[in-house]
């Protein structure tokens, strides 16, 4: 709930804190933010719209019956080596990763940072320690300085300079992104966005100086799908985008049933560096 998470959030327009006040939140200069009826507040996101109620749906859908289940895992791993806190997922989407985490961290609350509305209104349903908030992940985080023990960042865009000032020193960073083997077969008989083959290597560079790397784990695991799976599969990433329903669906249907692919994964974990990261909004 928002209530959990309070205390880490900051006013987009000024910085102060916020407090509850009946159906919204509110900072001592006076901005107002009301909360929605589905229990998520929104904080900047106002231009930039995310996915769509149909790309949610799907991602729903296929996260729920588990076929990213060794994703999940590697992730709670991972944020097992860091000490309780705030967990921050930047592009949370539905929040079925995020709440993973805090299920196995009974210690920790979760602020789930999306731009997309439909995407929000589910995440503020995923679990009870988790806080739902809208704002653009690439741009300014309404998040108050050094206040995040763990950021997560899957498959999603990030933005190294609001990274390296909301987590908190000895804090960590983890990424995941997909490797050139990603959904191997599928890639070209899809039509599918295809992965550089230095995406780890510019991501890591553009997080520097601010975090260090610290352990990179690869999960590949085999996938099979009905074709109504695979449409779920497309249809929550951003391929979505590149090719048309008619299209996608002509050809899922040429394609074997079930149909076997492979999802390869690089799940990356960065240290913050030692030092604070520098606030851009000066001193109060």
């Amino acid at each position: 709930m928002i209530a959990d998470v309070l205390d880490h959030l900051a006013c987009p327009h000024c910085r102060a804190p916020l407090t509850l006040a009946g159906p919204q939140l509110r900072c001592d200069s006076g901005h107002g933010f009301d909360l929605a009826r589905q229990g998520y507040v929104n904080l900047g996101a106002t231009t930039v719209h995310g996915d769509s109620s149909e790309m949610v749906a799907a991602r729903a859908a296929f996260l729920s019956a588990g076929h990213y289940r060794p994703i999940t895992d590697a992730l709670v791993a991972a944020a097992a080596a860091v000490p309780g806190g705030c967990v921050a997922d930047l592009g949370a989407g539905t929040g079925h990763q995020l709440a993973a985490v805090l299920d196995a961290g009974p210690d920790r609350v979760g602020l789930a940072l999306e731009v997309s509305k439909p995407a929000l209104r589910r995440a503020a349903r995923a679990h009870p320690r988790l806080g739902a908030v809208g704002c653009d992940v690439w741009g300014t985080l309404p998040v108050r300085d050094a206040a995040i023990s763990l950021a997560l960042n899957v498959f999603a865009p990030r933005n190294p300079a609001e990274l390296a000032r909301v987590v908190r020193p000895g804090g960590a960073l983890v990424v995941v992104t997909p490797t050139v083997e990603h959904l191997a077969g599928l890639v070209e008989a899809l039509n599918l966005i295809t992965v550089a083959p230095d995406k780890d290597a510019r991501i890591t560079a553009a997080l520097a100086p601010h975090f260090t790397p610290s352990t990179q784990v690869t999960r590949t695991f085999d996938l099979h799908l009905s074709h109504d799976e695979v449409l779920f599969l497309v249809g929550m990433g951003p391929s979505a985008r590149h090719i048309g329903p008619t299209d996608l669906a002509e050809r899922v249907a040429a394609l074997p049933d079930p149909v076997r692919t492979t999802a390869s994964v690089l799940v990356a974990t960065y240290g913050r560096a030692s030092g604070q990261g520098q606030s851009i909004w000066g001193e109060r």
